[in-house]
């Protein structure tokens, strides 16, 4: 599957564990292997102190499990290491998920237990697919979710994505994904630009300044080549010797400076009044150096434009994982009736059977309450805004959630839904999920 010119999605069918595996291959001995059953992603808590989280990675999911498939090389290794053997190497053969899929939109806001994603089909198709579809909504709803609270933080003014070179090089591409969804303006990855057709800027690192002799060379270079209105790096050397040469070489218009290091919040305030003395009052401060939510929402009396954004978001700001599980919820049993079932362990205990969400609103459109039906459709007060949206029906994905329409439709779910939850999630510090989840039993 195309998401872009130039790019296609590879085959996902290994980004998967042994044991996915080994249970098709015992399942298959069994004959459970084609029972109907249903599997629900969720987590069960939020990461300490949160107030919510946001779904993140579901247009990237639906492409790979569009591209699962196992060809000539994946079952070779298979075969020849001895994972499974020739029976579930020929199911494996023919592999295409044939299910339905439904889920919360992409960029939605969830809670504890929110059924996140919900995969129908038999025993076997959604066996093999967990592992993958953990990795994804794990990594790109932790990314989100703190991109999120940045975004919060920074109000009106724009953030950058520029974190590739703090994680792997796959993560790095779906870690600006994410964060776009989440509201960032833009990312330095040109890889995540190619894939998802998201805005791309960067301009020079200090390395570019020291290669030349001067730093007036430098500067003088790269407006020749950008134009005035590039952004110059101005903390190399000394920060009030180079804001005076980037307004005498680039004069008016210059764009921006960048502000790497230091206190940042006293320099952006006299680099402010030195640019407005000199003439230069359009001239944007953009400020980068290890920023997180809490060091943005200190900024926030300061003369900033912009904020770059690297570590902090590609690790998800403390929280690199949004510890999603996917569990059998429900099967079908030896008549083919539908039976609930669920993990009893005292410490990780899961609520059988499949679920139907929706947002309770209360008479001015805001969020009150997660309401989730257990087997049944929660039964709508009148105003409620339904969650669970169709991805995947008979195998086959419907239009819409995928490539840049996906990304443009996630980033407006997102602003829609922090748009209806309670004033609570503007703030940074610790506390209680922003509203309860409940649950309406049969």
């Amino acid at each position: 599957m195309s998401t872009s010119a130039g790019w296609h999605q590879p085959r996902t069918s290994l980004f998967t564990d042994h044991y996915e595996l080994t249970m098709l291959q015992a399942s298959l001995l069994s004959g459970a292997a084609h029972r109907k059953s249903v599997f629900e992603a969720f987590a069960r808590r939020l990461p300490d102190g949160r107030r919510y989280g946001i779904v993140a990675g579901t247009g990237r999911l639906l492409e790979g499990i569009a591209a699962f498939r196992f060809g000539d090389a994946e079952l070779d290794f298979l075969s020849s290491t001895g994972v499974v053997n020739q029976e579930a190497l020929d199911y494996l053969a023919d592999f295409r998920f044939t299910g339905d899929i439904w889920g919360y939109a992409e960029g939605e806001a969830y809670f504890p237990n929110s059924p996140i994603l919900i995969v129908e089909s038999t025993f076997a198709e959604a066996c093999i697919l967990e592992t993958y579809i953990l990795s994804v909504l794990n990594h790109d709803s932790a990314i989100a979710s703190a991109a999120s609270r940045m975004i919060t933080a920074a109000g009106s003014r724009p953030c950058i994505e520029m974190g590739s070179r703090r994680t792997h090089e796959e993560s790095a591409s779906a870690a600006a994904r994410a964060a776009v969804i989440a509201g960032f303006a833009s990312t330095s990855n040109l890889e995540a630009g190619l894939r998802y057709g998201l805005k791309t800027v960067g301009t020079a690192a200090h390395s570019f300044t020291l290669l030349h002799d001067t730093e007036r060379a430098a500067f003088e270079a790269q407006v020749a080549s950008l134009g005035p209105g590039t952004s110059l790096l101005v903390d190399t050397y000394d920060v009030e010797t180079a804001v005076r040469m980037a307004v005498d070489i680039a004069g008016p218009t210059l764009g921006a400076v960048r502000l790497d290091s230091g206190d940042l919040v006293e320099q952006a305030q006299w680099v402010r009044q030195l640019l407005d003395e000199l003439g230069n009052e359009n001239t944007r401060i953009v400020v980068t150096s290890d920023l997180d939510e809490f060091a943005i929402a200190a900024l926030q009396s300061a003369p900033v434009d912009a904020y770059g954004v690297g570590t902090s978001l590609v690790t998800g700001s403390g929280a690199p994982t949004a510890s999603m599980v996917y569990k059998l919820v429900s099967r079908a049993d030896n008549t083919g009736e539908f039976v609930s079932v669920a993990k009893t362990a005292k410490d990780k205990i899961s609520k059988g059977g499949r679920k139907y969400a929706l947002r309770r609103l209360d008479d001015h459109g805001m969020a009150s309450q997660e309401i989730i039906g257990v087997g049944h459709r929660p039964v709508d007060d009148g105003n409620d805004r339904p969650l669970l949206q169709q991805f995947i029906k008979n195998g086959e994905l419907l239009p819409g959630w995928t490539g840049h329409e996906g990304v443009l439709r996630a980033r407006q779910r997102h602003a829609d839904s922090m748009a209806e939850l309670p004033a609570v999630v503007h703030r940074l510090h610790r506390g209680e999920p922003a509203i309860p989840t409940i649950y309406e039993e049969n």
